[in-house]
């Protein structure tokens, strides 16, 4: 009975291993036919990238073509995200339990959509404001001279930062449900967050006030929003 059972079990892992390799070749092969048409699109996509930092230049002779198609799987990555989560939850919906399904189907979408905003007030506001403080340290001996594969390396982290930074609502109602913190903490350090935020806006920003409100201004409302989301689940103790 105990060998049978043994062998039920490896018989079950090994089914799951070869589902799992199977979703892996499917998003693998949508990650690269998504890349092949994003390369159409990747010189627009760059020229847009390329925009705060004026003129770029590329110093190995394939690093123009190396940096294209780093953006066509960046972009084709990025675009098959639904599909991937679709796959990761075709996989593991089985082992959810109710609740936990819950949670996943009502934050995952959530949490896309804050990554998204994030991303794209990276690249819209922070991006130039970043490209205006660092090339203002150009002077009559020292040139600006921007690498292609250099800068693009450089915005996309600063973009995926912000995507991953604009997660803190989520990440307050997680750490909240896990009793790491409390709403009522977040709100006696609020002065401490404002104090930090504004720091960052004028270490990165001309100064002057306007833009140094407008970059502080989404961190506050994140820093709020992340209050309400940890009372949400302190409160009900459930979501």
């Amino acid at each position: 009975m105990i060998a049978i059972s043994t062998q039920d079990k490896r018989k079950a892992v090994i089914e799951h291993l070869e589902e799992l390799r199977l979703r892996i070749i499917k998003c693998a092969v949508f990650i690269i036919a998504a890349s092949v048409i994003c390369y159409n699109f990747s010189g627009k996509i760059l020229s847009n990238i390329i925009k705060p930092a004026g003129r770029t230049v590329f110093i190995a002779p394939q690093e123009a073509f190396v940096t294209h198609v780093k953006v066509a799987f960046i972009t084709g990555a990025l675009a098959s995200v639904p599909f991937i989560l679709f796959e990761t939850w075709r996989f593991v919906s089985e082992a959810l339990q109710r609740q936990e399904k819950k949670y996943i189907l009502l934050f995952a979408p959530l949490s896309l959509v804050l990554f998204a905003i994030g991303a794209f007030f990276g690249y819209a506001v922070i991006l130039p404001v970043a490209m205006k403080f660092l090339l203002g340290f150009s002077t009559e001996y020292i040139t600006p001279m921007l690498s292609v594969g250099m800068y693009v390396s450089f915005a996309g982290l600063l973009i995926f930062a912000f995507g991953i930074m604009f997660e803190l609502p989520i990440a307050a109602l997680f750490a909240t449900k896990i009793g790491l913190v409390t709403p009522y903490f977040l709100s006696k350090r609020r002065r401490e967050a404002v104090v930090i935020i504004f720091i960052i806006a004028a270490f990165f920003t001309p100064p002057d006030a306007v833009t140094q409100i407008l970059m502080a201004v989404p961190l506050l409302a994140l820093y709020e929003a992340s209050i309400l989301f940890s009372k949400l689940v302190y409160k009900r103790g459930e979501i």
